[in-house]
């Protein structure tokens, strides 16, 4: 069941979409009297931004202020990336569909949490600032994306590659929002050093597939985002970056499950890979 947090997410979330994507409806509805007051459209979305925020901080305090102002955020940037792919020009609009799926991971990786293991549910769980390399990361591939645009307009026309990407990004986002919620409170963004009381070794539903559907989910979604821009130079990097860091994760999550589960996790592995390519895991013999 969602928790309380969880309500509140999704309330934000939802208003801060439909806020956004009011001035294209008002205009459809040719009841665009906003255009006198306000002959640049973006500045009217400033405007709205600021306003729903302002809402937030007199209507919320402490941890529900936090939730509500990220919440409001994604969903702002959801409903402009619809926009933006629906209404702008050819080149921009793969960049509105890429907004839209990099605002709905990053706000589903909370909700699930509320849904799932609200015992663990932090600010973190938005993952919006999961680190430093996975900020620089998306900053380059924005990058990669204006320059391209600038100098190789037909490059980010839309094309079967950008939309096998958002194909990609779909599954993956899937599989992954599935492993969280068969796991339920055996999920943690952090790796868990410490077995907990009701901590179970999960192996039926998605984890009968693959031993890690959650970071293949990622992983996949992850090298999609970058076909969905079609960036040539950062889909090599983000599949390479992305193959290490699951490597890396992957060696010292199932060290760690070894300790949890012995024999019965060693079993597991000789029966389901972990599902990432030329990943094997972590092996020993007992």
């Amino acid at each position: 069941m969602l928790c309380s947090d969880g309500i509140l997410s999704l309330f934000c979330f939802i208003a801060a979409s439909l806020i956004s994507l009011l001035p294209e409806l008002l205009f459809r509805l040719e009841l665009d009297i906003y255009i006198v007051y306000f002959t640049n459209i973006w500045f009217l979305h400033i405007i709205q931004y600021i306003f729903i925020n302002v809402l937030a901080y007199l209507a919320f305090r402490g941890f529900a202020y936090q939730v509500a102002v990220r919440a409001i955020f994604l969903g702002y940037i959801f409903g402009i990336g619809i926009l933006i792919s629906i209404t702008a020009s050819p080149s921009w609009q793969i960049f509105g569909i890429y907004m839209t799926i990099l605002a709905n991971f990053h706000y589903s990786e909370f909700l699930a949490i509320a849904w799932t293991n609200p015992a663990v549910l932090s600010i973190d769980s938005f993952i919006l600032n999961h680190s430093i390399a996975y900020g620089i990361a998306a900053s380059l591939s924005w990058i990669e994306f204006f320059i391209e645009r600038y100098y190789f307009y037909e490059l980010k026309l839309p094309s079967p590659v950008s939309y096998f990407g958002l194909i990609l990004c779909i599954s993956g986002e899937i599989l992954r929002k599935l492993a969280m919620c068969t796991a339920k409170h055996n999920f943690n963004h952090v790796v868990q050093s410490e077995k907990n009381d009701n901590h179970e070794l999960v192996t039926h539903g998605v984890y009968s597939l693959c031993r890690h559907p959650s970071y293949v989910g990622w992983f996949y979604w992850s090298i999609g985002t970058q076909l969905i821009l079609q960036n040539p130079f950062c889909f090599c990097a983000y599949a390479l970056m992305s193959w290490r860091f699951f490597y890396d994760r992957v060696l010292i999550e199932e060290i760690t499950l070894l300790n949890f589960f012995g024999e019965d996790y060693v079993k597991y592995q000789e029966k389901v890979g972990t599902g990432l390519p030329f990943i094997s895991g972590y092996k020993i013999s007992l």
